[in-house]
């Protein structure tokens, strides 16, 4: 079986694939994100896995490669990881109450014969009303500053999360039933 490489460095991303038992080596990709592209979410999203993927597959000739990209978006506006404290807070306060759409592309490449499969999944996720006092003590924890939509589900952000509709796995990063199902497509049968 081919080499099969992570393009990410997200360590849920490799937890998802440890889960299912999937052998990969991880390589981290250096394609810069451009999240200004005056593009839909989901072609986004699939978009900048898919240079993720191609600066990985660039120096592979017989590997299959996968990337993947994620963030949120509420009423037409894409969030980011806010990286401060202060963007974080807007975030929060912003949120509170509020559905969310988490959005991951994923692109899988055969560098042998260059067939690409790019998807592009959407969960939503409705937070709950959050307290100012909440909100800085969930700030003070520093988890919001590195998620998309400062908010990780896989934390402290478990308990801001009140509801999920769609794939869960897709709110940690990796959509990993639909991307189980592409793999087929490159030979790769994980059950």
């Amino acid at each position: 079986m081919k080499k099969i490489i992570l393009a990410s460095g997200s360590p849920r991303r490799k937890e998802i694939l440890n889960q299912i038992g999937l052998k990969f080596d991880i390589v981290e990709s250096n394609y810069e994100e451009d999240m200004t592209l005056d593009m839909e979410p989901a072609e986004l999203a699939k978009h900048l896995s898919l240079g993720k993927a191609q600066d990985v597959a660039k120096n592979y000739s017989d590997a299959i490669i996968i990337a993947a990209d994620t963030f949120v978006t509420f009423k037409h506006h894409r969030l980011g990881k806010p990286h401060t404290p202060e963007i974080a807070r807007n975030t929060l306060n912003t949120i509170s109450g509020q559905t969310v759409n988490v959005v991951t592309g994923y692109t899988i490449i055969d560098s042998t014969t260059n067939k690409t499969i790019s998807k592009s999944i959407t969960t939503q996720a409705k937070i709950k009303k959050l307290t100012n006092d909440e909100i800085e003590r969930y700030i003070a924890t520093g988890e919001s500053l590195d998620k998309a939509g400062a908010v990780g589900i896989q934390g402290l952000g478990a308990l801001i999360i009140k509801e999920i509709t769609g794939d869960f796995y897709n709110v940690l990063g990796l959509p990993i039933f639909s991307l189980a199902q592409s793999l087929k497509e490159f030979g790769i049968y994980v059950l």
